[in-house]
């Protein structure tokens, strides 16, 4: 009897396996090579053909985004095919329709983003580099992609929204025209020289850089308060090169100290009481609690 057990392989079993780990390696290899240089391609070509037509950065952005995902559909496809996986090819068109049917039913937010997305691209109620606002939020937009919205706060911080959102809130853009109107109020004291204190805000919105001469710079008196009478300093700027902030930040501090100078007070809220208190008066009938 043998001392060995001796272990045989069946015939055939060999050249099989080293058959399909060629087969897999080249479908890895072919996949690898054409998706990489496929990308590259597509992508590069997408951009330059939608930057020669002038559209948005928004539109090249989600334009290349989707040349990277039938260039990753594409090379699996041809992979399949070069490494001599027909059945693989069925089998991807399968899982591709199952995948599509599990989207329509489970991920019906991706779907309404993806379609919000397109409807901003469509209908451009801010484009990239504009500065908006909706529900208590507000940012400068950096990126608009499929699903979601990418913008920078001013404090750096970075807000990703989805579209859907944007798509269904009222969104204001303060950079969607040539001209913004900028308000400052500014109160004063009762008996104040209404006509200086008008004049010396006027002066000053005409001093800041930025601000437009047309239209013309006013500040009509507006509201007469409890405490103060109220002008309402405006005017326009080009939100495209001037920041209103800085503006109102400008303004308010030359105010300031003109009205200083010229002895025009800034009034604060103040209550007086009137009428007489005799802290002598006792109440011979009161018992004290202790």
């Amino acid at each position: 009897m043998p001392t060995l057990l001796q272990l045989e392989a069946p015939a055939g079993l060999v050249p099989a396996v080293v058959s399909f780990l060629l087969t897999v390696v080249t479908f890895v290899v072919a996949f690898v090579v054409l998706y990489l240089v496929g990308k590259s391609v597509l992508v590069r070509m997408t951009k330059r053909t939608l930057n020669a037509r002038e559209f948005s950065p928004a539109i090249v952005s989600l334009g290349s985004s989707i040349a990277g995902a039938v260039a990753l559909f594409g090379a699996v496809a041809v992979a399949a095919t070069v490494a001599g996986f027909p059945t693989i090819l069925a089998a991807f068109a399968t899982i591709t329709g199952a995948l599509a049917l599990g989207v329509a039913f489970a991920a019906g937010d991706i779907i309404e983003n993806f379609v919000a997305g397109i409807f901003i691209l469509k209908d451009k109620p801010f484009e990239v580099g504009d500065y908006i606002e909706w529900d208590g939020n507000g940012g400068i937009v950096r990126e608009i992609n499929l699903r979601v919205s990418k913008l920078d706060t001013w404090d750096n911080e970075q807000l990703t929204v989805p579209n859907g959102e944007l798509a269904n809130a009222v969104v204001k853009n303060t950079q969607a025209h040539e001209t913004r109107r900028v308000t400052v109020d500014f109160g004063v004291d009762y008996g104040s020289d209404v006509d200086e204190a008008r004049e010396i805000i006027i002066e000053e919105i005409e001093a800041i850089d930025g601000v437009l001469a047309d239209p013309a710079p006013s500040a009509p008196l507006t509201t007469l308060g409890d405490s103060a009478i109220v002008f309402n300093a405006r005017m326009w700027i080009n939100p495209q090169e001037t920041g209103a902030g800085g503006v109102k930040h400008k303004l308010t501090e030359s105010v300031m100290d003109r009205f200083d100078e010229a002895d025009i007070g800034f009034p604060y809220p103040h209550t007086q009481v009137v009428g007489e208190l005799d802290v002598n008066q006792r109440d011979a009938g009161a018992v004290a609690d202790d």
